[in-house]
């Protein structure tokens, strides 16, 4: 994580009501995820896109909120990709998933058996949701998709790195699995054209021309 730019000096300039709005609307982001994760029970479609629709509104507000307060303060037509880095770093102050660093015991380890100082950071999974819901935002608040900033290698590289660092941390594995190839089915007339060859086949103790003559009669 050391190939980006650190936080600005700026960020920790943030009131206490500030703090607390942003926890507010990350905290609810992380009750929508664990929501999200459960098995569907009767839940419809539109009742996923509501709640979808209203998370990407809580993050929009919740990023405007952090360039307002900024310092300097600045316009989203302004932000960059190293704003939003900074932005996720900010993030990661409130935390839940605990994160070993390589001299810790637990490094690697998926369930430690007892707690440990390694600090909270924001899971990859969380940021990643997060991106992705604000790079629609993005676009539907009139951005361009060649300037959206939420799209930038830059980020795309960060959250690469935050989940492989993540992933050796907790002893975690993110590798996709290979989908099975589905089975060829045979058609109507393959079938027919197998039940025809299959009259064919050679019966024990009999020739192929005894068969032939009998199929012919």
């Amino acid at each position: 994580m050391d190939m980006f730019p650190q936080l600005m000096e700026g960020s920790s300039a943030y009131s206490d009501s500030t703090n607390l709005s942003i926890i507010a609307n990350i905290s609810s982001s992380s009750v929508t995820e664990a929501t999200a994760a459960q098995p569907p029970s009767s839940s419809s479609p539109s009742a996923n896109s509501s709640r979808y629709e209203n998370q990407k509104r809580r993050d929009w507000n919740t990023f405007g909120q952090y360039l307002r307060n900024h310092r300097p303060p600045l316009s989203l037509s302004r932000c960059s990709g190293a704003h939003v880095l900074e932005f996720l770093r900010y993030l990661d102050q409130f935390g839940k998933t605990k994160v070993h660093t390589t001299v810790c015991h637990f490094y690697g380890h998926p369930n430690p058996p007892a707690p440990c100082p390694c600090p909270l950071r924001q899971a990859w999974g969380s940021l990643d949701a997060l991106i992705g819901r604000l790079r629609a935002a993005f676009e539907e608040n009139g951005g361009k998709p060649e300037t959206n900033p939420f799209g930038a290698r830059a980020v795309r590289l960060y959250l690469r790195e935050v989940r492989d660092m993540q992933s050796k941390a907790r002893g975690v594995s993110y590798e996709k699995k290979k989908r099975k190839r589905p089975v060829p089915q045979l058609s109507a007339s393959s079938s027919s054209a197998v039940a025809s060859h299959q009259q064919f086949q050679m019966l024990p103790g009999t020739s192929s021309t005894t068969q032939i003559s009998k199929f012919e009669k």
